[in-house]
């Protein structure tokens, strides 16, 4: 049998990291945390991090790969690390990699992440194929990992093209989606599958808070239009939700169905944590108009475990230590390639 102790758990000293190294120390493993130079006191205050190698920036990773490699490290990717290596130097990494790594392509086009979702029978948002299409208050958001940042709304192509002037030849906002803007409650659904025990729980739930779109409402509407006040997403923090009890049957049957299709997609199909992004609206429909397949950040206000892993588990349960957790069976199990992307 092996021995879950000689393997080390890493991963970028940003999004979720904290809880990612805390649920893995829980779980008896030693922690690395890369971070950029002048970034490592949250994780030297909370001592959640066994060792820190610090770098330059992030798409220096490359360079301090082998460092992990050496120590038997096992990376756990969340939306920084996504962010700033990318799906497509993703397949470079040689380190132990904790996920499907193929999937991530999936997640970051949002034309395929479309086809996947139908694929599994989940409720989205209409999509607009060109600008000139707009007939209905519509967002518009750019591929990849923004964190919300830059998407905005319109009413008719006019609208559109007046406000996407200020991104027009930007990198990283070439490519944008024009998604139906659902009126509702936004809610974010965190899951966990095992590939271990073919099992999937569901975590808990969160909505954003955005700036400035949720302070906006502090503004009388006479003083936005002459302050002349843009709606912004940028997302600046979460807010823990504790769902309606009706709705977990439909929860738990979404996050099944995309597990499913996934596995027709992607050699593997996910596994570990996802979230299901979307607005439930006053029939209680629920439009998902984003997956994140991988740990989110709207997991971080249940470090200590949320309502729903307290119910499972009945000790203090976060994602992040739920991978661990993953993770450490798999070894013990003698069955680490099956978590190993």
């Amino acid at each position: 049998m092996a021995n879950y102790k000689d393997y080390k758990i890493a991963t970028i000293g940003s999004h979720t990291a904290l809880q990612i190294l805390k649920g893995a120390k829980d779980e008896g493993f030693e922690t690395i945390c890369i971070c950029e130079k002048g970034k490592d006191r949250p994780y030297r205050s909370y001592g959640v991090a066994d060792q820190i190698i610090e770098v330059d920036s992030f798409r220096n990773f490359f360079e301090i790969e082998q460092q992990l490699i050496d120590q038997n490290a096992i990376m756990i990717p969340h939306g920084s690390f996504v962010a700033y290596i990318g799906p497509e130097k993703m397949m470079d990494l040689k380190m132990m990699y904790y996920g499907t790594k193929g999937i991530l392509e999936w997640e970051s086009d949002r034309n395929m992440e479309r086809e996947w979702l139908l694929k599994a029978g989940i409720k989205l948002p209409r999509v607009f194929s060109k600008p000139e299409d707009i007939d209905r208050p519509v967002i518009i958001k750019f591929h990849g990992a923004h964190g919300g940042k830059g998407y905005f709304i319109a009413n008719t192509p006019e609208e559109f093209y007046a406000k996407y002037k200020k991104y027009e030849g930007k990198k990283g906002h070439e490519e944008f989606a024009i998604q139906e803007y659902v009126v509702g409650v936004p809610v974010y659904t965190h899951y966990f599958y095992s590939r271990l025990n073919d099992e999937l729980e569901v975590m808990g739930f969160d909505k954003r808070y955005e700036s400035n779109a949720d302070s906006i409402g502090r503004v009388a509407a006479k003083d936005q239009v002459d302050v002349g006040i843009d709606t912004t997403y940028t997302i600046t923090g979460n807010v823990p939700i504790v769902l309606r009890e009706s709705l977990l049957p439909e929860i738990f049957e979404m996050g099944q169905r995309v597990v499913d299709s996934s596995k027709t997609i992607v050699d593997g199909g996910l596994f570990g944590p996802f979230c299901l992004e979307g607005i439930i609206d006053p029939e209680l429909n629920y439009y998902v108009f984003e997956i994140s397949a991988r740990i989110v950040a709207g997991t971080n206000p249940y470090v200590n475990g949320s309502p729903y892993t307290w119910l499972r588990y009945n000790e203090p349960m976060s994602t992040g230590r739920r991978l661990a957790r993953d993770i450490k069976e798999a070894i013990t199990a003698d069955k680490l390639d099956k978590i190993l992307g």
